[in-house]
């Protein structure tokens, strides 16, 4: 039985207009200044850690590359 006071809105599926799915966590310790400085970024620090971990990914893979 459905709950009466839930919102039915909640129970449409998630979609993205991204290329991939967004469906793994990853938890890593940081410092507390780095903590400090992704918080300036608001809401954004999660699109920002996840653009700074691409753009290593992408660094390292030309750099195998280029070997």
């Amino acid at each position: 039985m459905p709950n009466p006071k839930g919102n039915p809105d909640s129970l449409t599926p998630f979609t993205t207009d991204r290329d991939e799915p967004l469906i793994k966590k990853l938890t890593v310790r940081i410092t507390e200044s780095m903590e400090n400085e992704l918080n300036k970024l608001g809401d954004n620090k999660a699109e920002f850690v996840r653009g700074a971990i691409q753009e290593k990914l992408d660094k390292l893979k030309d750099q195998v590359k280029d070997d």
